[in-house]
């Protein structure tokens, strides 16, 4: 476990260093431009639903390797920084128009080509006239990544074929085909986080009847859920791991601890944030919690929101790999380190990295959580105990009774 100290800051975060490198290749952009989208396009949910914006992303001019703008997982698997991922992400002129979700279904000008640009597999040029000059702003959010200004799109036109991957003419043909089927056929195929949840987004999964625009926010959560309901009903049919065990991990200054427990899949997860990190301007810790046991839930995880969903997918795809069900406590601390909110995705791949690293086994729950306990403690100055006594996890441990005990 590693030991290095933790350097609190009691006061919000000072975002003078990410005023200065953003924007930094859009200043100078006027109401006409030529750009190549990663490809990505964002479907707004501050209006009232029905009715959403639907935005071009892309930047100010043709760049070469336009695809590393939305990359989370390569950003994930490469190490970079947030001062490099807040540099190519408030690079990125959202374009938007506003319409209907049912709009998905027509054949309107900009809905198509927005559609066709979330449906590409590789970057898109196009050429943007916008109604006005932007005007440079940041957009944060947990859930979605960050981008740079946003304008009001007066007319777009694709300068080139767009090329669709097989997989995805083969879901976006087949009319039949529900959403959730489309989402687990590709996630088989190896696409991406960021391409299943954009292309539910646009509208072009599912039942004919059915197909609509989605904001971006919910497309994640939904990605995250469907596939993660998926991956229990497969996981509930596999043995029970068959020690005590204890993963952590960390991503952009979200360290992660994963307690495994041999027993039918339960899930729990516990986020604290320390004062100074993207969230908490406060001088106090903050904290929520959300569960499951082994049915699921019956409503939305509230308290911790997309972060719920990222964290448990992490955690079935991990027993999914090694064919066994377990119990799992997921206790997520962000730190001051991670000052910039970056979206869901940091999350997902925070919770990703720890189920890669190698376990510590115990040869009992007391042992193991003993040892969590005073780890927070020393790395984190953090009691677990209340955490702990809280946890209807450990709870229901202690009271579920189990087949085995009455051989």
């Amino acid at each position: 476990m590693p030991q290095d100290d933790v350097i609190y800051r009691k006061k919000a975060p000072d975002f003078s260093e990410m005023r200065a490198i953003m924007f930094q290749g859009v200043q100078k952009v006027t109401d006409n431009f030529f750009g190549n989208s990663p490809p990505q396009i964002f479907v707004g949910s501050k209006l009232k639903y029905p009715k959403v914006n639907v935005g071009i992303l892309s930047p100010p001019e043709k760049v070469p390797d336009a695809w590393l703008y939305s990359a989370e997982q390569y950003w994930a698997e490469n190490k970079l920084d947030i001062n490099t991922i807040i540099k190519l992400r408030s690079s990125l002129i959202n374009s938007r128009f506003a319409t209907t979700a049912d709009q998905a279904r027509s054949s309107e000008k900009f809905v198509d080509i927005a559609q066709q640009i979330g449906m590409a597999k590789r970057p898109v040029d196009v050429e943007i006239e916008l109604k006005k000059k932007i005007t440079l702003q940041f957009d944060t959010d947990k859930v979605n990544m960050p981008m740079g200004p946003r304008a009001s799109l007066k007319d777009a036109r694709l300068t080139e074929n767009v090329a669709v991957d097989t997989h995805v003419e083969k879901v976006l043909s087949d009319t039949d085909l529900k959403a959730t089927d489309a989402i687990s056929y590709l996630y088989k195929h190896q696409f991406q986080d960021n391409t299943l949840n954009q292309l539910l987004s646009v509208g072009v999964l599912g039942l004919k009847k059915n197909r609509k625009l989605v904001p971006t926010r919910w497309s994640i959560t939904a990605v995250d859920d469907m596939l993660g309901k998926q991956m229990k009903k497969e996981i509930r049919d596999y043995q029970q791991i068959d020690s005590y065990q204890l993963f952590h991990g960390s991503h952009l200054g979200n360290y992660y601890f994963a307690l495994l427990f041999p027993d039918n899949f339960r899930y729990e997860l516990f986020e604290y944030f320390v004062p100074g990190s993207a969230w908490n301007p406060t001088d106090t810790m903050t904290g929520a919690t959300d569960w499951e046991d082994y049915w699921g839930r019956s409503q939305y995880a509230f308290s911790t929101a997309g972060g719920y969903y990222a964290s448990r997918i992490a955690i079935l795809e991990h027993l999914k790999k090694i064919k066994r069900q377990a119990s799992a406590l997921v206790i997520r601390f962000e730190l001051p380190e991670y000052w910039a909110s970056l979206g869901v995705w940091v999350v997902r791949e925070s919770c990703r990295n720890t189920m890669n690293n190698p376990p510590i086994n115990f040869p009992d729950q007391k042992t193991m959580v003993e040892y969590i306990k005073k780890v927070a403690k020393e790395r984190f100055h953090f009691d677990l105990n209340k955490t702990l006594a809280l946890s209807k996890l450990l709870q229901s441990t202690k009271t579920q009774s189990k087949l085995s005990h009455f051989f």
